[in-house]
This record gives C-alpha cells, sequence and structure tokens, in this order.
C-alpha cells in the first residue's frame, strides 16, 4: 500500500482512478429451465437488459455451475464470492432455489505507458467481500419491504408477475446503489438511536399509545427525530430496512429547512390556522383538495410467519417523524388522513419542540469539547444500536467519511477477522501515517476506534481506548 501511494506522488499526473462499478445483476432458477434449449427461462431478471440472449445465458450457466462446484465441498454452505481479475461476483439464495447475483468491477488505475498508451491495472484486493454481500442481501430485503417474497408472487400470478415486480423495483432501485460509498456501516446495516433522558421518552411512549388509541386502525407505530429512532414496534429486521428506506430515500426526497422551536411563525396558509406543522411524507400532499388522493406505500413485515401486508403512512412535524402502520386491506379514505392530521399534528409538534429542547440543553451540559483525538464506530448485535463519529454523512450516494479509504479498509478488515471465532477479542494495528486503530468485540457489541497520536505506544493506545470506553459506553444508550 505505502509504496503504491509513495510511487504514485511522480506520475500522479498522467494516473487515473476509477471505483468500482455494478457490470451485471441477475436474478435466477435453475428449476425453471432444466431441460436444454429452456435456459433461458430460468432468467427473471437481468440487468443491463440490452445484453445479448445468449450471453445473458451463459453468464447464469456460469454461476450455476461454480455454486455447484463449491457445493461438492460445503453442502450446506455454497459459494458467495467469486474472484477474478477484472471484477468480483457476489451470490445469494434467499429463498430456496432463486439466486441473486451481482458483479461488480474491481477498481482500476489507468496510467500512462512510456509510448503514451494507457496501462490499466485492476485493484484485485481492494474490494471487501462481506461489504458487498451485505449489499446484496440488502437489495432482496429492500424488494422484500415493498413487494412480499419471491414466493409469494409465484403464487400470486406465477413467473409472469414475478418477472413483473422484479423489473420494476430493480430499474429503479439498482441506480440509486453507489458502490463506491458502501463500507462497514452496510455490513451492520444498523440503526441509529436518538440518545434520550428518560422524562422525554416517556412522553413520546405516552404519544404513541394515545394515538394508537385514537387511530384504533393503527397496527404498528415507529417513531424518528433527526434521522434517528426512539421507539418502533415492528420486529427487529423490519424495522432495520424499513429504517433504512425513511432514512437514505424518503427523508431526503422531502429536506425543507426546519424551524425549530415553538415560537417560530406558524404557516398561515394553514387552513384554520392549527398552528402545527404537521405533514404527510406519503399520501395526500394537499388535504384542501378533495381530490387529492391517499395512496400510501404497501409494505410486506413478519414475512417468515404470519406475513402482514401494511400501509405505510409517515407523517412528520419539524424534526419528528412518526410511521403509522395500518392493516393493507383497510384503504385509507381522506376524511382519515384529515383526522390524523388534526390529531397528530398539533401535538407532534410540540413534542418535536420539546425534544429539541431538551436535546440542545443536554448539548449545553455535556459541552461542545474540541475534536476528540478519536472517531470510532459502535455497534451491538442485540439491539442493532449503530453510532460513528467517522462518518459525517452516509447517503446511498455519498459515504462522507473523515478518514482516509485505506483506513476504512482495515476496518472492514478487522470485522472480517472478528466473523470467523465467536470469542470476544481485541485487535490493534498500527497503520501508516501515525494511525493506530482499535477493535474491540465483547459480548455481542463491537467497538472500532481510529486514534491520530503520533509517538503513541501500545500501552498508551490501550489507556486510550479503555477512557473512551468509560465515558461514551457507559450510558450511552438507556435502552440497553
Amino acid at each position: 500500500m505505502a509504496a503504491a501511494a509513495a510511487g504514485a506522488g511522480a506520475g500522479a499526473a498522467q494516473e487515473k482512478q476509477f471505483p468500482p462499478a455494478l457490470l451485471s445483476f441477475f436474478i435466477y432458477n435453475p428449476r425453471f429451465g432444466p431441460r436444454e434449449g429452456e435456459e433461458e427461462n430460468k432468467i427473471l431478471f437481468y440487468y443491463p437488459n440490452e445484453v445479448e440472449k445468449n450471453e445473458k445465458i451463459r453468464n447464469v450457466g456460469l454461476c450455476e455451475a461454480i455454486v455447484q462446484f463449491t457445493r461438492t465441498f460445503s453442502p450446506s454452505k455454497p459459494a458467495k464470492s467469486l474472484h477474478t481479475q477484472k471484477n468480483r461476483q457476489f451470490f445469494n439464495e434467499p429463498e430456496e432455489n432463486f439466486w441473486m447475483v451481482m458483479v461488480v468491477r474491481n477498481p482500476i488505475i489507468e496510467k500512462q505507458s512510456k509510448d503514451g498508451k494507457p496501462v490499466v491495472e485492476y485493484q484485485e484486493e481492494e474490494l471487501l467481500d462481506k461489504v458487498y454481500s451485505s449489499v446484496l442481501q440488502q437489495c432482496y430485503s429492500m424488494y422484500k419491504l415493498f413487494n412480499g417474497t419471491f414466493l409469494r408472487a409465484m403464487e400470486d400470478g406465477g413467473v409472469k408477475l414475478l418477472k413483473e415486480r422484479l423489473e420494476k423495483f430493480f430499474h429503479r432501485y439498482l441506480q440509486t446503489l453507489h458502490l463506491q460509498s458502501c463500507d462497514l456501516l452496510d455490513i451492520f446495516g444498523g440503526i441509529s438511536f436518538f440518545p434520550l433522558d428518560k422524562m422525554t421518552y416517556l412522553k413520546i411512549q405516552s404519544f404513541i399509545n394515545r394515538m394508537e388509541e385514537s387511530l384504533s386502525i393503527v397496527k404498528y407505530t415507529a417513531f424518528l427525530y433527526n434521522d434517528q429512532l426512539i421507539w418502533s414496534g415492528l420486529e427487529q429486521d423490519d424495522m432495520r430496512i424499513l429504517y433504512k428506506y425513511l432514512t437514505t430515500s424518503l427523508f431526503p426526497r422531502h429536506i425543507e429547512p426546519e424551524l425549530a422551536g415553538r415560537d417560530s411563525p406558524i404557516r398561515a396558509e394553514m387552513p384554520g390556522n392549527l398552528q402545527h406543522y404537521g405533514r404527510f411524507l406519503t399520501g395526500p400532499l394537499n388535504l384542501n383538495d378533495p381530490e387529492a388522493k391517499c395512496r400510501f406505500p404497501k409494505i410486506f413485515v413478519n414475512t417468515d410467519d404470519t406475513y402482514e401486508a401494511l400501509h405505510l403512512i409517515v407523517y412528520k412535524a419539524m424534526s419528528a417523524a412518526v410511521c403509522f402502520m395500518i392493516d393493507a386491506s383497510i384503504q385509507p379514505t381522506l376524511d382519515f388522513c384529515r383526522r390524523l392530521d388534526s390529531i397528530v399534528g398539533p401535538q407532534l409538534t410540540v413534542l418535536a419542540s420539546d425534544i429539541c429542547e431538551q436535546f440542545n440543553i443536554n448539548k449545553r451540559i455535556s459541552g461542545s469539547e474540541k475534536e476528540p483525538q478519536f472517531k470510532f464506530i459502535y455497534f451491538n448485535h442485540m439491539n442493532l444500536a449503530e453510532k460513528s463519529t467517522i462518518h459525517m454523512r452516509k447517503t446511498p450516494s455519498v459515504s462522507l467519511t473523515s478518514v482516509h479509504p485505506d483506513l476504512m479498509k482495515i476496518l472492514g478488515d478487522i470485522n472480517s477477522d472478528f466473523t470467523r471465532v465467536d470469542e470476544d477479542e481485541e485487535i490493534i494495528v498500527k497503520a501508516m501515517s501515525d494511525y493506530w486503530v482499535v477493535g474491540k468485540k465483547s459480548d455481542q457489541r463491537e467497538l472500532y476506534v481510529i486514534l491520530n497520536q503520533k509517538n503513541a505506544n501500545l500501552i498508551e493506545v490501550n489507556e486510550e481506548v479503555k477512557k473512551l470506553c468509560a465515558t461514551q459506553f457507559n450510558n450511552i444508550f438507556f435502552l440497553d
């Protein structure tokens, strides 16, 4: 690494770097075209679609062969990925016999040779298997959230319906995959929780109870503030993917200058000046329009057992957002939406101000200390809680990390090591340019710390991390 970086300085002017890119993505089921001449029937979705038919069949056939071949060595755990010089293929079997494959081109460095011709070098060791395998699993989870399982589509309308659903969903979803900004956080797929004092938490709890009582058709509720989760009635795995959808897709589409505090001017155009900021992020745009459409996205949860279809109503006031989920067999009317608006709007506005005030008080008490010497990522497997001071912003298209990509890769490598063993352990790495990277795993929790201390030794680094654990993780989530 260091050598490559050192040599890069001299010829940097002629050197171009290209990040990893999605080459192809396909879904197939080997049972659908078992005989010769029927191979095309196996393919349920293929991107890019313009690829010639025979090449699609060839690529699917190759993946089938690799999976079958590796099965002979480990029948219970077939291949997860295949490394080649130019790309890397990832395989996932989310449902029996349904295979999803993602082919990612390795990052490229293009150099000028002496005779002026470009020379392409593939960076074969840059991609972390676990990160991209997780991205592929997320693709399935996100599809399932909005469409239910592959099997259910087959039951509802056969292969034709399944193909239509896959085409409709993945055609759009694949455009949102930005592979160069995937990292450790994609492996965790965690949830960032909003730190709260007990009093405010109880206020929110009582607000949710009141709402569920007034709006009796509500089955599940989730409450978020500042894109962080405070309360959820859903199962963890469902909330995890819904959280990803809300924070990376729905909320960013509706960003507006949020007014904080209660004394801000009330929007004059509100009907009857209801003194609140509530609005629907899904469903009707304007409640005064008698023609307003009350269409809400449908989501599927608990697909392993009860298999529930729900309408997702997301309602927001200032920085607080509530998700109400109601049975999909009930079609919400405009009257219901207006009633929800008049009940939830004013109370949520007041609650949002309370949380904001409390948050600012807490911030003042803890004091804004100077930029600490360390940055960290924390993840708890039990409640999926995640906290990162390394990421300034993480959206699908941007992963703004405040550290060098090489350090992010070390974090990924440490995480891979942790996966191999079940015991608690600690790994300390001295990286290039004065950085120390520490990974700790204990009792379902993982902590990764990056320290920038010039002349520190192992003992001092260890002390720093102990101090960090004492101050940051003593009572980080009172939910723990």
